[in-house]
Formats: C-alpha cells, structure tokens, sequence
C-alpha cells in the first residue's frame, strides 16, 4: 500500500532502523505513537503534534509539552513529558519501518 504524506524538503533523511533518530519526522507523519493518538485523538495520520523545530522534526509532547494539553491538565506537563519520552522510546533508535520515496515537485 502506498501512502504519500508532505514534509519539510529540507528535513533530513530517514535513517535505517535501528539507527539513532535524526528528527525526519516520518515515523509521526505516518501514524501516531500510543501517547499521540492520545493527543491527536485518531489511531491513523499526522501526529497533531509533530512539531518542526531547529531544522528537524520533534515531538510536541516532549518539546511543548503544556502547548499539547488541554488547559485544565497542563499541571500534568512534567509527568507527560516523562510518560511521551518512554511512549515513543527516546533514545531507542529508529523504528519506523516505511519506506521513502522523495519526489519531485514541479
């Protein structure tokens, strides 16, 4: 099944699995993480909170982590912030197992 999403044509390229996470953003550009879905409130697409920063793609939940909650819950960021890091296995390497194909606008 192909699947076409947009990024950033300056955003870095997708490392192998496995390797360490560069910010490329197309893990997140694909389906959301278990704390994602969470926020972005669907199980497919766009992440709602990948967020393009510092010429790369990060997570929102770990980066601006109030920004993604509702307002009521934002005393919570702290422990968000704990829970987004292990939810999307900071420091783990890449895990995303799609397949990139750049292509050419004209």
């Amino acid at each position: 099944m192909t699947r076409v999403f947009m990024l950033r044509s300056d955003a870095p390229t997708k490392p192998a699995a496995g390797q360490p996470c560069n910010g490329c953003g197309v893990c997140c550009a694909a389906e959301p993480c278990p704390v994602g879905m969470l926020v972005s409130r669907r199980r497919t697409g766009r992440c709602r909170a990948l967020v393009w920063q510092q010429g790369r793609y990060r997570c929102g939940m770990v980066s601006h982590t109030a920004r993604h909650l509702p307002r009521l819950l934002r005393w919570l960021a702290p422990v968000a912030r704990h829970m987004a890091l292990r939810w999307i296995a900071a420091g783990s390497g890449c895990d995303s197992l799609a397949e990139v194909q750049p292509t050419d606008r004209a």
